[in-house]
């Protein structure tokens, strides 16, 4: 029987006619634009090879994956998964086409934890031996690994995992052990139902060798050496089982990455070989169980601070997607007349994007997402280069890496989360529904501000530092090569320290530079503060965390200022005006976050209050001049339809085509009939029954 809506059209003017009329308005270089972000590393043309591969695959196809229960999805995306890698080994992709395979494809990988974390402790904890021993199978996925150091009880706080690792000098064994319910390890994915192999963080306890008691008898002590990581294989390789004594399990619904397996493990007496402890840094001799420790114990945590990198880079692409649907579908959604409209002509609808209120919450996000990427990329340098020193011996650099690492994160994630979640408020009722596009991109990135070091708790490893460093230069301490923060400080803490009454030396409003040293000047006073309050009135650190918190965060929104910056004073690839539009975008997310804390720039004297007045007004000047370039700007970070899976994100502005379709045509609960009457069983017409259901539950 034919269907009358088939031949049904939206309403004039189309979604196409609309988005085309938008891109006529704007000079920007998508395509220049597009090199200028993302060609640095080759991520267009892994993007450009990889996408029509995955296209090609009914398995890798999203229109039914969010009306199926938890475990189907897990189920889907292991599937995926598996055939992802037979995609790489078929077209011989490089670690970095598969990586960007995952990133289309956007459903977490149950082997998410196997090529991130798990690879990268082996890699840069173990000794050549058990890399040698190691790095071949993880690498040709003959063992599957996760990452298991988060526990019940305890997360950010690693020093206080429950975990233990006794050494049984004996028999040349360290037996894991988890003593209390809250020692279970929690929330390490890839490892509830995937993975047979383990990265393992326990409490390393060794015999005291200077207790008399007597080898092998009852009651010997031990003393505590800290948290360690230990390669364990927990599965049997045939069967898949746990083996005896180690408990393994799935938590469970989560809040979002229904697709991914985060577990809980507990172990009873297992025992491991000595060749277990990850031994590049530090080591257990075997005969007596002597320990030989880290030249840098902050090593230790190489691997949370790669995955700190990897989530700062991440944050701009996920914000870009957000962004994306939410400039091209309120260019699209027109919403009520102008009420200082003509009585005399007929009334037009507005785009949503031309209300002030929307444009305020919009563009500015906008302008983030390039703040995050040039920062993105700053954080890779500071990571590779680190990595390169540590592995030559020198870890002069860690510290630095490490401190900015977490503040960055802390601060790239709340602004990506908070940005998505504010996109989504902005699309209207279509942003609740699943055509959005942002349903599972919100719930699954909601993770982030906690995972690998929670938004709050790792800001104070950066307040930690900052305040270190500020020691130093006031005691004249040659600083590192290579450390900003050491220039910066040496820069402002003598201005800060001996004329901090003198009125503000920065044009805030007319000098770009200016701004710069504006946000440079209040976190270094900010940090100048936090010294003396915690070093020189000696107040507690727990009294201090608020401050440190916010000193983290005022530093963090420095280096993105800065980058943004520098990274537009040597843009040479790109055409005049179209630089143009970016230094309005550097003004506009300096601006805004500036305003959101200006009493802070203004007692610091980092900001006149007389300019500070006229930040609003110059905020709304900027969002006007940036409103014809919203679509051809988020056009040039060049996300496939593919990954956005958005009816109202849409390339070709089809939005309300789409989103009938997907409610039609595609939704799986309009193909049944149900049974009403209350009074009867049937719930399904000629199908199911309550008895049925309830069996099920």
């Amino acid at each position: 029987m034919p269907d009358f809506t088939d031949t049904l059209r939206p309403a004039e003017p189309s979604g196409p006619s609309l988005l085309a009329h938008e891109r006529s308005l704007s000079p920007i270089a998508v395509d220049k634009l597009s090199q200028h972000l993302l060609s640095h590393d080759g991520f267009l043309q892994r993007q450009s090879r990889v996408l029509p591969i995955l296209q090609s695959h009914p398995l890798l196809q999203k229109t039914q994956q969010a009306n199926l229960s938890r475990p189907s999805r897990f189920k889907l995306a292991l599937a995926r998964a598996k055939l992802l890698r037979r995609l790489a080994d078929e077209h011989a992709w490089s670690p970095e086409e598969h990586e960007m395979a995952e990133y289309l494809v956007d459903d977490v990988s149950p082997y998410m934890l196997h090529m991130g974390m798990f690879i990268t402790t082996i890699r840069e904890q173990a000794s050549d031996a058990q890399r040698e021993e190691w790095l071949p199978k993880i690498k040709k996925w003959e063992i599957i690994g996760a990452y298991a150091q988060t526990e019940l009880g305890h997360g950010s706080n690693v020093r206080g995992l429950e975990l233990e690792a006794r050494y049984d000098v004996e028999k040349g064994e360290f037996v894991l052990h988890s003593p209390t319910l809250t020692a279970s390890k929690w929330w390490n994915g890839t490892l509830g139902r995937t993975a047979n192999h383990a990265v393992v963080v326990a409490q390393l306890m060794l015999p005291d060798l200077s207790d008399t008691g007597g080898e092998g008898k009852e009651g010997r002590k031990y003393v505590l050496y800290g948290p360690h990581p230990f390669i364990v294989q927990v599965r049997d390789m045939k069967t898949h089982q746990p083996f005896e004594g180690i408990v393994i399990g799935d938590i469970g619904p989560k809040y979002g990455y229904a697709s991914m397996d985060n577990a809980y493990m507990l172990f009873n007496h297992f025992r491991i070989p000595h060749s277990a402890l990850l031994s590049r840094y530090s080591s257990v001799d075997p005969s007596t169980g002597a320990y030989k420790k880290p030249t840098q114990s902050a090593v230790v945590y190489g691997t949370l601070t790669y995955m700190r990198s990897k989530i700062i880079q991440h944050a701009r692409l996920v914000l870009a997607r957000a962004v994306t649907v939410a400039v091209r579908y309120t260019t699209i959604r027109r919403q009520f007349a102008d009420r200082d409209g003509s009585p005399d002509s007929p009334s037009t609808e507005l785009p949503v994007l031309d209300y002030p209120t929307v444009q305020v919450r919009i563009l500015p996000l906008l302008a983030t997402t390039f703040a995050l990427h040039y920062t993105g990329l700053a954080m890779q340098r500071i990571y590779v280069n680190t990595r390169k020193q540590i592995h030559s011996g020198d870890f002069g650099s860690l510290a630095y890496m490490h401190s900015m690492s977490s503040g960055l994160k802390s601060l790239c994630t709340t602004l990506a989360a908070d940005g998505i979640e504010t996109c989504r408020r902005a699309l209207g009722g279509h942003g609740y529904g699943g055509g959005s596009g942002l349903v599972q991109l919100n719930n699954d990135y909601l993770s982030k501000p906690t995972v690998e070091g929670d938004n709050w708790m790792i800001t104070q490893q950066t307040a930690a530092y900052l305040v270190k460093k500020v020691g130093a230069v006031l005691k004249g301490q040659g600083g590192m090569a290579g450390d900003e923060v050491d220039g910066q400080f040496r820069m402002y803490i003598p201005r800060i320290r001996d004329g901090g009454k003198v009125g503000c030396e920065y044009d805030i409003l007319g000098n770009d530079g200016d701004l710069v040293r504006s946000f440079q000047h209040k976190a270094t006073a900010l940090a100048y503060e936090v010294y003396q309050e915690r070093v020189v009135r000696k107040k507690s650190w727990t009294s201090l965390m608020i401050q440190f918190h916010k000193l983290s965060k005022a530093q963090s929104q420095s280096m993105l200022v800065t980058q943004f910056y520098e990274a537009l004073s040597g843009a040479n690839d790109l055409p005049s005006d179209t630089v143009f539009v970016l230094w309005d975008l550097y003004r506009l997310f300096a601006l805004f976050t500036l305003q959101e804390d200006r009493y802070e720039f203004f007692r610091h004297t980092a900001a006149s209050c007389d300019q500070l007045d006229l930040v609003p007004e110059r905020i709304n000047q900027l969002i006007s001049r940036i409103r014809p370039h919203a679509v051809q700007l988020v056009d040039s970070w060049k996300i496939p339809d593919y990954l956005l899976d958005s009816a109202l994100g849409r390339y070709d502005g089809r939005v309300y085509e789409d989103l009938f379709h997907r409610a039609h045509r595609l939704n799986p609960l309009n193909r049944i009939t149900v049974n009403p009457n209350y009074w009867e069983d049937e719930i399904v017409k000629g199908g199911q029954d309550l008895k049925g259901i309830v069996s099920k539950l």
